[in-house]
């Protein structure tokens, strides 16, 4: 399943013009952070250190209860197991 996710996100990435939002898990441990866009729900899992590009048309992201909305240009920072829009 974290192979598929993986892999979705880099799609994104690569189908996006530069204009998708960013995510980086500055924790030691994973986490998992659920995606919304276009009525589809998606689990986006990075482990520490880990980032990733996604959201390139605009989305919800989800963590522990938080929710923030995104136009796609964003930098989300994962820290203390909280979220950070940039």
């Amino acid at each position: 399943m974290k192979k598929f996710l993986v892999m979705t996100a880099a799609l994104v990435a690569l189908t996006s013009q530069g204009n998708a939002a960013s995510i980086v898990n500055n924790d030691s441990e994973a986490r998992t952070v659920v995606v919304t866009e276009g009525g589809s729900q998606q689990e986006l899992s990075l482990a520490g250190g880990e980032s990733a590009e996604f959201c390139p048309s605009g989305c919800f992201v989800s963590l522990s209860g938080e929710r923030e909305t995104l136009l796609g240009t964003e930098q989300v920072e994962i820290s203390g197991g909280k979220m950070r829009v940039r």
